[in-house]
């Protein structure tokens, strides 16, 4: 009998394996978080991320990187049983070669408070989480004591998309973004 699964995507996380492990793959999302589910049902898709940061005088790339997310962000609304979770990006100074440094705000917290309040109210049986680095090892923690079966989506062991070890050990299984699977995602299937 299959449950009730949730997935959750780190939009920054897919980003950067699409790009580096798959040469920026352009996706399905809707079909992506039906795999992640597999086999069961998907009751719903939380999608995390942010907007570019455009400063309070935008040039005219910071306007059209901008327009471009903000659009993409806008037909996800659209996808069924998909939520967006939007934080925020704050420039946080330069680095020593004069590039801006971001840092998000917001989404760690938005993730870790639905995994909990999903499992704590009993909707799911199981979760899928794509994501990489270990800021939500205490929301797994918690979700687990739910008895909520935890399954890592993850990139390639390349620096890029390496998956956090304590992350990688503290869920329940774990799954590598492969090619078949993209392949099955992909919106160019000629690819």
């Amino acid at each position: 009998m299959a449950g009730s699964c949730a997935v959750f995507i780190d939009g920054g996380y897919l980003d950067k394996v699409a790009f580096h492990d798959f040469g920026n793959q352009r996706l399905d999302y809707g079909e992506l978080a039906r795999e992640l589910a597999a086999p069961d049902e998907m009751l719903r898709t939380y999608y995390y991320h942010c907007l570019p940061y455009r400063s309070s005088n935008p040039t005219p790339e910071e306007r059209s990187r901008y327009s471009a997310r903000h659009r993409f962000v806008r037909a996800l609304h659209f996808l069924p049983r998909f939520e967006v979770r939007l934080g925020r990006l704050a420039l946080r100074g330069r680095d020593q070669k004069g590039e801006p440094i971001f840092v998000q705000k917001r989404v760690d917290c938005m993730v870790g408070v639905d995994m909990a309040l999903l499992a704590a109210k009993g909707r799911i049986t199981s979760l899928a989480l794509l994501r990489g680095d270990s800021d939500l090892i205490p929301a797994v923690e918690a979700v687990k004591q739910e008895s909520v079966l935890v399954t890592l989506w993850h990139g390639s062991f390349a620096k890029e998309t390496k998956p956090s070890r304590d992350l990688f050990e503290v869920c329940d299984e774990r799954r590598q973004v492969s090619a078949e699977l993209i392949a099955r995602v992909a919106l160019d299937k000629s690819s």
